[in-house]
């Protein structure tokens, strides 16, 4: 059985790789008990799309000479 951080690590990695088999099992029934993982496999796609804009910006996140760091 997985743990969630186990859980998260795969659903991160779905994202560059196809899982195997027995991964896509116990994933799966890891995220059948698991509401908070299930709730972070549905917005994993939002996560990574924020970061890939963010990572894409001109400027790369650095502040601006003059702009305050947040």
């Amino acid at each position: 059985m997985l743990n969630c951080r186990q859980a998260t690590q795969l659903m991160s990695e779905s994202q560059d790789r196809p899982l195997a088999a027995g991964e896509k099992l116990a994933l799966k029934l890891h995220t059948l008990m698991c509401r908070g993982c299930r709730n972070f496999e549905q917005q994993l796609p939002v996560i990574r799309r924020i970061a890939r804009r963010y990572a894409d910006r001109p400027d790369h996140g650095s502040p601006q000479k003059g702009e305050p760091e947040e």
